[in-house]
C-alpha cells in the first residue's frame, strides 16, 4: 500500500511542480513518466523501506525488491532518460524538415518526458523511504 500511494503522491506533486513551472495545467503529468520527482523511484522506495521496517533486513523479499528497485532506478536515469533526450532531437528535425514550415501536432510528436535525471530519481527514492516510514510507522501502527 505504500509503494502505491509514494506513487500516487510523486505523481501529485510531478503535476503541481509542472503547473507551477509552466503555468498550464496537463493532465497527462498525472499518469504519465518523467519529470520531478521520479513515481517509479519513489514506488520501489517505498517497496523496499516497508519491506525492511516489516519483514526484517535479511528478508529474501527485501533482496529481491532491492534489486528490482536497483534496476528502475538505473534505467530511468540510463535507457529511458536517453530514449526522451533522442526522441527531442527527433521532434526537432521532424520540426526543421517539415514542407509546410508548419509545427507538428501534439499527437504527432515522439514522448520526450520518459526517463529522469539523475536527481529526480534521487527525490523519487527519498519521496518512497520517507512515506514508507511515516506509512509503516505512524499511519497504520
Amino acid at each position: 500500500m505504500s509503494a502505491a500511494l509514494s506513487w500516487a503522491l510523486a505523481q501529485i506533486i510531478k503535476t503541481i511542480i509542472h503547473l507551477c513551472m509552466t503555468k498550464k495545467f496537463v493532465a497527462e503529468r498525472l499518469i504519465g513518466s518523467g519529470g520531478m520527482p521520479s513515481c517509479h523511484s519513489a514506488a520501489v522506495c517505498a517497496m523496499v523501506t516497508s519491506l525492511v521496517i516489516n519483514e526484517g533486513v535479511s528478508s529474501y523479499f527485501v533482496a529481491i525488491a532491492g534489486l528490482l528497485a536497483i534496476v528502475v532506478m538505473y534505467d530511468a536515469t540510463g535507457v529511458r532518460r536517453e530514449t526522451g533526450n533522442q526522441a527531442k532531437v527527433l521532434n526537432e528535425f521532424i520540426e526543421l524538415f517539415q514542407k509546410n514550415g508548419s509545427e507538428i501536432s501534439n499527437d504527432d510528436k515522439l514522448k520526450e518526458f520518459v526517463g529522469h535525471t539523475p536527481f529526480q530519481v534521487l527525490c523519487g527514492a527519498i519521496l518512497g523511504i520517507a512515506f514508507a516510514f511515516l506509512y509503516c510507522l505512524v499511519i497504520v501502527r
